[in-house]
């Protein structure tokens, strides 16, 4: 976009001000995020880590584009927790915003969404929050890049937990999940099979609508098998019911697991008590020593006045690699910008970030559990920062 030419007297002293020559054009990046919908307590925390990396970006004076210091503009649309709109927003923001690239959205169905159209038109796109298993069975990515967990590592997690720290169920293990693409891999094939191979038995496993909004009957059925592990792969709104629901039954399980959907600060605010001892991976803290890792916390929590969540850190880390890519790529040509994120190979507020032949960077998992309404870091043991509550407290 040509700047005004008052815009751009400004930018002339400021440019002689600080030695350095202002491009007349600005790098437009974009996002198609949650911001309403099922979804929003995710979005909310992406917005703000990919806006305060482009905002550091242009307070450093922006990026050296073909030999000129070029501010970077972020354009946002709500997706509304809608794939479809994903899918809309992104074409809307290559054609009409001509985006020199994209940031992603969060969970499977929103991300792939997005990465199939700008694959398709052949536009770098980095982003987070999209188990990675999940996003390689879509296709062989060409223009796409993930840095996130893997399933395999994150349903295993609370097995290998339960085996480190010796702690004693009846081994009767109960499974809810929802059948999106993670909710299938994780709940009906990675949990199954990690509960078997721990010795553990499967007696009672059942799969829902993303949209459900009752599991009264598939909670009796859990209880009246005693399971004493109950694992559930659920989005926000289903893991506050399923948790509500639960205690209503009396149903108080040893060890409760809700992925997803236990871990914006959303669910322990929309539970309150019935949050504690509640868990779910995660694969980033403040605590962790990575560069910038507490600042970044600290700075979100004074900005917004709320709690701090791991996917302020991956939404952050994501912008970071793309706007370190465009630098590195002294260029807004959209191939040059996509070679540049595959040499990758740094560590950032979440973690070391190098991407693989699958377009793809793991990071590591731990578990995290509610506890008084901030969420700990219980396992493993070389990263936990508070003690694991077990069993769960009883809910009545």
């Amino acid at each position: 976009m040509k700047k005004t030419l008052l815009g751009a007297l400004a930018c002339a002293l400021l440019a002689s001000s600080a030695s350095v020559a202002w491009a007349a054009d600005e790098i437009v990046i974009g996002a198609s995020l949650p911001l309403s919908g099922p979804l929003a307590g995710f979005g909310m925390y992406q917005k703000w880590g990919y806006e305060t990396a482009v905002n550091d970006v242009n307070k450093a004076g922006g990026i050296m584009v073909d030999g000129a210091k070029t501010r970077v503009r972020l354009v946002i649309r709500d997706d509304k927790t809608d794939s479809n709109v994903t899918a809309s927003n992104t074409e809307t923001l290559i054609s009409r915003e001509k985006v020199v690239a994209m940031l992603g959205s969060c969970t499977p169905a929103l991300v792939n969404a997005g990465a199939l159209i700008a694959e398709r038109r052949k536009v770098p796109l980095v982003a987070g929050c999209d188990p990675l298993q999940a996003f390689r069975s879509v296709r062989k990515w060409n223009y796409a890049w993930v840095l996130f967990f893997d399933e395999n590592d994150l349903a295993t997690a609370p097995f290998r937990m339960l085996a480190e720290m010796n702690l004693e169920t009846n081994k009767k293990v109960a499974i809810l999940h929802d059948n999106g693409p993670d909710g299938q891999v994780v709940g009906g094939q990675i949990w199954p099979a990690s509960a078997k191979a721990g010795g553990y038995e499967v007696v009672a496993a059942n799969s829902f609508p993303t949209d459900a909004q009752q599991f009264t009957s598939m909670i009796a059925q859990a209880k009246a098998s005693n399971a004493d592990v109950v694992l559930v792969d659920a989005i926000p709104p289903q893991g506050v019911a399923i948790r509500k629901q639960m205690a209503s039954a009396g149903f108080n399980p040893k060890l409760l697991v809700v992925e997803k959907g236990a871990e914006p600060e959303y669910f322990a605010q929309a539970t309150g008590k019935l949050a504690d001892g509640v868990l779910v991976g995660g694969y980033w803290d403040p605590s962790f020593p990575y560069p910038g890792a507490a600042d970044l916390a600290k700075r979100f929590e004074a900005e917004t006045k709320q709690t701090q969540s791991q996917h302020i850190a991956d939404a952050h880390a994501a912008a970071q690699v793309l706007l370190d890519a465009i630098a590195a790529a002294g260029s807004t040509d959209r191939e040059k910008i996509n070679a540049a994120i595959a040499k990758t190979d740094k560590t950032y507020v979440v973690g070391p970030v190098k991407f693989d032949a699958d377009h793809t960077s793991r990071i590591p998992i731990t578990v995290m559990q509610w506890q008084g309404g901030k969420s700990r870091v219980v396992w493993p043991k070389d990263r936990a920062n508070a003690k694991l509550l077990f069993p769960l407290p009883s809910s009545q």
